[in-house]
């Protein structure tokens, strides 16, 4: 098992974070013994930091700064010798995974283990004359609960990722962990949820008024956030083993979500203006949960602005696909429904306003703010084809890319970055999606769920300012509101890739509208394309590296990788 690793920590640069700031530092940890590991507060800080630093960072992934939005409907990568591409052109199986989750997950999991096998072996006797010994041993104990949940969170993408994996609560030698064989998945979810319902209250709800104020630390409620999202994940088709009791995997979902909402109001997260998604202060935003700092930088900047601005290079263009998915905000209807309103001559007016705070479309202005001249993704535009990198798809991102970077020579500048993990409109939506399953009827209310799953729908629309989902509306048709709508406010957020998924919906991916834009005469010309994908149901799950499977031979392979 490439992941669980003979070493206790392998050399290289992880993140630290500072006692009292809102930024990460770096500090350099190498090999260490037990006894060095615990030999002073510090050093036991930079442990744990260092299994932090497995978390997700949706800001990157693959070649040229393709994401997963690449690799699904939401997006295509613009260089085509990106790795990204491998998803959908059948270059990927055993001996090229596409993901490193296994190794980083197996990596976070043993060093958790090693942390929890040990940790109350030490009082640090030798410092408890020092002023500030109580609160550092506060610290310390609290450790043991912020690593159960980062090796329940690693639990959670292993399942996510491969579906039944080997469940290790222990520290291994390379011989034993290579004897491991897979735990279904449905029991991987419950270790998941026992876990989180084990540590919740001994965790803050914010470290603002501890003695060591730190920012960037696991909260209660991040790990009301695991848990309620890896509910609803083995509640959906691709998890749920056969024969099991969908309605009561719903209703578990549905209860576990309503707790995220419910603590949410009692203490002050609440939803918020989408354009603070992006930015220096992301993370401060009043519905972040929880989000992973990734300190200065551009590079995200740099891979997603257009090619023909001055250091962009291009990267994860957004599909027609997804711009289909933002309704007409007068009417609430699809572009293509009768009465919509929209104009094939000024396509993108009178949408979701989100959409423009999510894609840069032709025409668009002050994109960066430093740049002078209008976008334009037409054929010999600025900033379109013939132009090497320029937007296969009509539109360049503009999620997450913060305007204020410039790349421009001699004004080159870096800005602070957060991966927003969770986030309180996840949670609204999720609830909709656990309570019309659990129910049968969107519009239906019990004792348990006082709010139906329309009208949960219906508070994040009318706060976005979108027509609502009619209250009357059947099951069927209410999905395919909420999916819409959870690609509409999630886009490029790490979620569409899994939901396809989860959702056993894969059909979808097999080809994307791309919009070709062509001037003549002064007007713009509109032409869609579709792009053919490949799929196949195999691609549910990802494979199982063949080099674990010959050094475990206890392990299976994912159906069909064969």
């Amino acid at each position: 098992m490439k992941g669980i690793l003979k070493s206790l920590l392998i050399a290289c640069i992880v993140p630290v974070m500072s006692g009292c700031g809102d930024w990460l530092d770096y500090n350099e940890v190498t090999e260490y013994t037990k006894d060095q590991t615990f030999s002073d507060f510090q050093r036991v800080n930079n442990y744990v930091t260092n299994i932090y630093s497995r978390l997700e960072n949706g800001l990157e992934g693959y070649n040229n700064g393709a994401t997963l939005a690449s690799a699904c409907d939401e997006a295509e990568c613009a260089w085509p010798a990106s790795n990204v591409h491998n998803f959908y052109n059948g270059a990927w199986g055993p001996l090229r995974t596409l993901t490193s989750t296994w190794a980083d997950s197996y990596w976070g999991i043993r060093s958790a283990n090693f942390f929890l096998e040990n940790w109350e072996q030490y009082t640090f006797e030798d410092f408890k004359h020092n002023l500030d010994y109580a609160e550092q041993m506060e610290r310390y104990r609290r450790y043991q609960y912020e690593v159960r949940f980062l090796r329940a969170y690693f639990y959670f993408e292993l399942v996510k990722t491969f579906g039944d994996v080997p469940l290790v609560l222990e520290t291994m030698t390379a011989e034993e962990a290579n004897q491991a064989e897979r735990t279904s998945k449905q029991e991987i979810f419950r270790f998941i949820a026992d876990e989180c319902d084990a540590i919740a209250d001994e965790l803050p709800l914010d470290y603002a008024a501890l003695p060591y104020a730190e920012t960037g630390r696991i909260t209660r409620l991040a790990v009301l956030a695991l848990k309620a999202r890896s509910q609803m994940y083995a509640a959906s088709p691709l998890f749920r083993e056969s024969g099991a009791d969908a309605k009561a995997l719903w209703k578990q979902a549905a209860l576990a979500n309503k707790k995220v909402l419910e603590a949410c109001a009692a203490n002050g997260v609440a939803l918020d203006n989408y354009a603070n998604l992006t930015g220096v202060n992301n993370f401060k935003g009043k519905e972040v949960i929880y989000a992973r700092r990734l300190g200065n930088i551009n590079t995200f900047e740099t891979n997603n602005f257009p090619v023909g601005v001055e250091g962009g290079n291009s990267g994860n263009c957004p599909t027609q696909t997804l711009v289909d998915a933002y309704r007409m905000q007068k009417t609430g209807k699809l572009w293509n429904e009768e009465g919509s309103g929209y104009d094939p001559e000024n396509p993108y007016a009178g949408r979701d306003p989100r959409m423009a705070l999510t894609v840069v479309t032709n025409g668009t202005t002050k994109w960066p703010n430093w740049n002078t001249s209008p976008i334009e993704t037409f054929e010999g535009g600025l900033n379109g084809h013939p132009l090497t990198g320029a937007t296969p798809t009509g539109y360049y991102l503009r999620k997450y890319c913060d305007p204020a970077i410039d790349l421009r020579p001699g004004q080159i500048n870096t800005l602070r970055h957060s991966w927003i993990m969770y986030r309180l409109s996840e949670f609204y939506l999720n609830y909709a999606e656990c309570v019309a399953n659990y129910l049968g009827n969107p519009g239906m209310t019990d004792e348990d769920f006082p709010i139906s799953a329309v009208a949960k729908l219906n508070e994040l629309k009318t706060f976005r300012n979108m027509p609502v989902v009619p209250t009357t509306v059947a099951l069927d048709e209410f999905m395919e509101y909420y999916r819409n709508e959870r690609m509409v406010e999630l886009a490029f957020e790490g979620h569409r890739f899994w939901d396809v998924r989860r959702w056993k919906l894969g059909e979808v991916l097999k080809s994307v509208e791309l919009m070709k834009l062509t001037k003549r005469e002064g007007r713009i010309n509109y032409e869609r394309v579709t792009r053919q994908r490949a799929w196949d149901d195999k691609m549910y799950l990802f494979p199982i590296a063949d080099e674990e499977l010959r050094k475990n031979t206890k392990l299976t392979q994912n159906p069909g990788w064969k």
